[in-house]
């Protein structure tokens, strides 16, 4: 397996603002320098690096720029990660015109993967209806990473409709898209997630690592929280699944490049155990 690592952690994740009155324009970016975050990234060890699709519109007109500064810190792109909604049929062709261009600009930059998280909570409540819509749109967006040369996976994640295990299981009846789990949002979603790696070991295409605390609320570098790490990896390994794994670190507050590195440390400590 080969290790990357999400810049979210320089800066934390947010959402363009002109996406309040143009959706087609929503898309996620992470605050910091992505310069520094890219540096810092292949200072630390890792191979590879997960981006949102917002800093990559950001080098839209200056592809070189992003392909040096790859280069120069020794890393690949890896994955880009986009979102949507998904769930409300008037919206869903901007959405999919945005993750059209996500899906442009990770062919561009040499991405092999889109990642996706979303499925809206509807300030009514969810609809039983939301999770055919929310498939539907996924095998949608299955259909344009295929276009451009990319593997899609869905990412499961807290304040959407897909947080437990149970709702987890209700959408994956019912798209075709690959499962990208996220350690921590499973646990924090009330699942465990070796079990959950286990339960769907045909459509693991991606995997984010990160650790966990459920008093106080916190997600952390890997070895710092309550997750079991060797369990989980073993899980990965047993699913047939021999990839990248991404550290991907969001809410942190501590340094980043601390944070990058103590993760790789305790990655390479356990895939050398199990070597």
């Amino acid at each position: 397996m080969r290790l990357a690592y999400h810049t979210i952690t320089w800066g934390g994740v947010a959402g363009h603002a002109s996406g309040v009155t143009s959706i087609k324009d929503l898309f996620y970016r992470a605050g910091g320098s992505m310069e520094q975050a890219i540096r810092d990234i292949g200072a630390a060890g890792y191979e590879g690096v997960e981006m949102f699709d917002g800093n990559l519109v950001d080098f839209a007109e200056r592809p070189e720029a992003l392909r040096d500064l790859l280069t120069g810190a020794g890393v690949e792109l890896v994955s880009v990660y986009t979102g949507a909604n998904f769930v409300y049929a008037d919206v869903l062709p901007d959405e999919l015109a945005r993750i059209t261009r996500a899906a442009e600009l990770a062919a561009t930059f040499g991405a092999g993967r889109l990642v996706v998280g979303g499925g809206g909570t509807r300030a009514a409540g969810v609809l039983d209806s939301d999770y055919d819509r929310l498939g539907s749109a996924l095998d949608r967006v299955c259909e344009i990473a295929e276009a451009h040369g990319l593997e899609a996976s869905y990412h499961p994640h807290l304040s959407t409709i897909v947080e437990s295990p149970a709702q987890l299981h209700r959408l994956l009846q019912v798209t075709r898209i690959g499962l990208c789990p996220d350690t921590a949002h499973l646990a924090a979603g009330g699942g465990d997630p070796a079990a959950l790696i286990g339960a769907y070991p045909e459509r693991i295409r991606h995997v984010h690592l990160k650790d966990f605390r459920p008093e106080p609320f916190a997600f952390l570098p890997l070895g710092e929280g309550v997750l079991d790490l060797p369990d989980i990896l073993a899980a990965v390994r047993e699913s047939g699944y021999d990839s990248w794994l991404v550290v991907e670190l969001d809410d942190y507050d501590g340094d980043p490049a601390r944070a990058a590195a103590i993760s790789k440390e305790r990655l390479d400590r356990l895939l050398s155990d199990r070597a």
